[in-house]
């Protein structure tokens, strides 16, 4: 396995990692969970990805339990979860201070883990100021609930306005976008080539 600096940071990641969206909480339980997770290790992987709202919540919860029960050193890992969907309430979900905040330690309570390396908002929100999404953000890092955090599925004109805010305020900014890409979805991906 190889492993690349994640962004401008000095994190290391393995170029590959695992992922829990549609397989955690609704595929399969811990003991399956911790099959694949160790057949990852084995391989190098050391990058594992979740969300709020994977299979409810479940995902999280269950990656969390099979890491505890595989007895790994937390900082040989590098674990990422994502923010934006974390219920029906007007305030469970968006990238408000609230929800942020909220949002992120439920998803450290099911975890079962002091922190993430990797906070990702999940989707733009363009309902709240991306000046009260960066300073939640970096509130989240000052805690020590977070190391870094990014963005998934934002626009290149949405993480250009983030770094504004971020280098106005002298406040950290996303370090890496996801962006959706697999066998179907591949544009993204080829219209950042192309330019």
């Amino acid at each position: 396995m190889q492993y690349k600096n994640l962004g401008r940071s000095g994190l290391k990641v393995s170029q590959l990692s695992y992922g829990a969206w549609v397989t955690f909480g609704n595929q399969l339980d811990v003991k399956e969970a911790k099959s694949i997770l160790q057949c990852c290790r084995d391989n190098g992987v050391n990058f594992f990805d979740n969300a709020e709202v994977y299979a409810n919540g479940r995902a999280e919860e269950i990656m969390g339990q099979a890491i505890k029960e595989l007895g790994w050193k937390r900082s040989d890992l590098v674990i990422s979860t994502k923010i934006f969907w974390g219920g029906q309430g007007p305030n469970d979900k968006g990238l408000s201070r609230k929800h942020i905040i909220e949002g992120t330690k439920n998803s450290l309570k099911r975890l079962d883990m002091e922190y993430v390396d990797v906070l990702y908002c999940h989707r733009p929100d363009i309902m709240t100021p991306i000046e009260e999404t960066v300073r939640a953000m970096n509130y989240v890092i000052d805690k020590g609930w977070a190391y870094y955090w990014g963005t998934s599925e934002w626009s290149a004109q949405q993480i250009t306005e983030a770094w504004a805010v971020a280098e106005r305020l002298d406040l950290v900014g996303p370090i890496v976008e996801q962006p959706e890409y697999n066998l179907l979805s591949r544009h993204k991906i080829l219209e950042a080539n192309k330019i």
